[in-house]
């Protein structure tokens, strides 16, 4: 007898379906369902709740957080060109956890039923409905709880008085990247860069999914030499072959 594979009902909950999948997980995610509606992933309401957040919540939660470090770093004796200098410093520190978790953590390859299962929740859903607007930033509760470590290692790390302003730079480069990616996603860019932008990481999504793990900024695929090529590149390097 030869096994029938698992088929996703679309209009089922998906969350505990996807990890059936297997293997096949990996094909199933990757083809993307173009559609501002998203999918239902849990048949609780509660749970479901949780998932959806609109994008405004990012910088009306986590701005004011991120002048409160901002203030006391002042209060602690840091002048203003320093607590500067650190915040442009967390926000470059960001922009690295940015790229290494996109492509290191995000594009895990998995094929057991939880690992299927969390993957989705954490970043597959994303990839099967890329245009899902209530899912394209990080819940804040999760962000909350994520915070506290990345508290705790600053404090290790760093002096009690760049502490605050460095947390500060980093939250800071969270929510600019977190409101850029929504726009990307559902904005009408209007000048050169950020069409340019948008192209790109939406070039990730349709055309090299291994490639552009970049979303505020291409620098760290640079870098590492995970800079996507362009189409016009490729057609030349086929002409030349």
């Amino acid at each position: 007898m030869v096994a029938q594979e698992f088929t996703v009902d679309l209009d089922k909950p998906l969350v505990f379906q996807v990890g059936h999948l297997g293997e096949a997980y990996q094909e199933w995610v990757h083809q993307p369902i173009v559609s501002k509606e998203g999918p239902r992933f849990f048949k609780s309401d509660f749970w479901e709740f949780l998932t959806l957040n609109r994008w405004y919540s990012i910088p009306i939660i986590w701005l004011p957080v991120v002048c409160w470090f901002t203030a006391k770093a002042f209060k602690m004796g840091q002048t203003p060109p320093k607590i500067a200098l650190i915040l442009l410093f967390g926000i470059l520190i960001w922009s690295l956890m940015e790229y290494t978790l996109h492509r290191f953590l995000f594009h895990i390859k998995t094929k057991s039923y939880w690992g299927n299962t969390l993957h989705y929740l954490l970043h597959g859903c994303h990839h099967k409905h890329p245009q899902d607007g209530l899912r394209l930033v990080f819940p804040p509760t999760a962000t909350a709880i994520l915070l506290v470590p990345l508290w705790k290692i600053l404090n290790l790390i760093s002096t009690p008085t760049v502490a605050p302003a460095l947390f500060a730079g980093i939250l800071l480069g969270y929510v600019m990247y977190d409101c850029t990616h929504y726009y990307l996603h559902n904005g009408q860019p209007r000048n050169e860069v950020s069409k340019s932008l948008k192209k790109y990481h939406l070039n990730h999504h349709f055309r090299i999914q291994t490639k552009g793990f970049g979303i505020t900024s291409s620098l760290w695929d640079s870098v590492f030499g995970t800079l996507p090529q362009t189409k016009s590149h490729e057609k030349e390097k086929e002409r030349k072959q």
